[in-house]
């Protein structure tokens, strides 16, 4: 301890570079931070890691299979316009057909409506995941409040700390130079003494004694602040280490949350679990109402039947989205709004899919880079890794 003083001592004092903002979607691995011969340390990395892996492949079986519904989408768009000419005058018919009966049936509903014709088809097309997306929809608002709430808790902590570090390192910076003062003030004394000593033939026996118990009193309470703040300091260095791996946590739960309410927002048209959940009712109310007109939905219903098994001879896998918006059928603009919004959702499951790969292969790749930095523990590592991944 007594070699690093000495070496603080006089070492320059570096300018602190300023904290940069926080990124919530960047995870910081911290490995060159970690401790690895402590073994506590270590496994609470790697298990961190191994955490994160798990995470990701949770969330990437769960968006696989929404990102494959919205690819059959795509693909049935796909095989309605390579449709023959004759095929597609077939399905046009019976499309407009039922359009025709949708636009009387709209004529009978002369009570104001609150909801647009695209909002209603809309709701419709989402009527059998609405609830269970309402659901969703609460239930991940309220678990946004409270990630962010924990973010922004140990963001408060890491900045406490960072202010505590700063305000230690300041003090080691002003302790060295108490030292370097009282040394050059004991050396000022000693050269005044011989030269009283030398010059004026004085008795300075007692000055060099006085002068040498004040320096090594001196030194002795800077040692001992020093000491102290230096172990205050690696304490505290320790405590930041274990906050980044709780931060790392927190923000892959943030950013899989916020790209969860993201994409249900876009599916469903909506700001919020509030604005779906009035749209929801309205719907209900609007269907209940149009129910009632029986002999006009018997006829749309056989045209539906009919359109449907039109649909599915040609190869299309999912008729029912198609007769729920036969008009699309009629107008290319509506096929390519259509279009355009199924692709803006494969986009953002793709995006959060290469979230949650790129999350995967970055803590798989710490894993390996720990093995290979760490020879010594690549047995007790691998070990982990069997274990873990049995336990799941």
């Amino acid at each position: 301890m007594a070699d690093k003083f000495w070496n603080w001592l006089f070492r320059k004092k570096n300018r602190k570079a300023p904290e940069p903002e926080e990124d919530w979607e960047e995870i910081t691995c911290e490995r060159d931070r970690i401790n690895f011969r402590d073994a506590e340390e270590r496994n609470r990395y790697l298990e961190t890691c191994l955490e994160q892996i798990k995470e990701a492949e949770r969330e990437l079986e769960l968006l696989s299979g929404e990102y494959n519904l919205v690819t059959g989408y795509l693909t049935d768009m796909e095989e309605i316009e390579a449709l023959p000419e004759e095929q597609m005058r077939e399905v046009k018919t019976v499309a407009g057909k039922m359009t025709a009966l949708n636009q009387e049936r709209n004529r009978y509903l002369d009570k104001e409506r609150h909801l647009t014709d695209s909002e209603y088809r809309q709701m419709r097309s989402v009527e059998r995941e609405a609830e269970e997306g309402l659901a969703k929809l609460q239930e991940a608002e309220k678990y946004q409040k409270l990630v962010k709430q924990d973010l922004n808790r140990l963001d408060g902590e890491r900045h406490a700390y960072a202010y505590r570090r700063s305000e230690l390192s300041t003090m080691l910076v002003n302790l060295r130079g108490m030292a370097v003062i009282c040394l050059t003030a004991l050396g000022a004394c000693i050269l005044m003494l011989l030269l009283l000593q030398f010059g004026f033939h004085l008795d300075t026996a007692v000055g060099y004694y006085l002068s040498v118990a004040a320096a090594a009193i001196a030194i002795t309470v800077i040692f001992i602040k020093y000491t102290d703040a230096d172990r205050e300091l690696d304490r505290l260095t320790n405590s930041v280490n274990k906050l980044i791996l709780l931060q790392n946590r927190v923000k892959i739960r943030y950013v899989n949350n916020t790209h969860l309410l993201d994409y249900l927002y876009m599916k469903y048209g909506v700001e919020s679990a509030a604005a779906l959940k009035d749209k929801w009712e309205l719907y209900q109310e609007e269907k209940e109402e149009r129910r009632q007109f029986a002999e006009a939905d018997a006829k749309l219903d056989y045209y539906r039947e009919q359109l449907r098994e039109l649909l599915t001879r040609y190869r299309v896998k999912d008729p029912d989205r198609w007769t729920a918006s036969p008009a699309a059928l009629l107008d290319s603009r509506e096929m390519v709004e259509i279009r355009h919004g199924l692709i803006i959702r494969r986009q953002a499951l793709r995006k959060q899919m290469d979230y949650n790969r790129k999350l995967e292969e970055t803590a798989g790749e710490e894993i390996k880079a720990a093995v290979a930095e760490y020879p010594q523990y690549a047995a007790e590592i691998t070990a982990l890794v069997e274990r873990y991944e049995k336990s799941y």
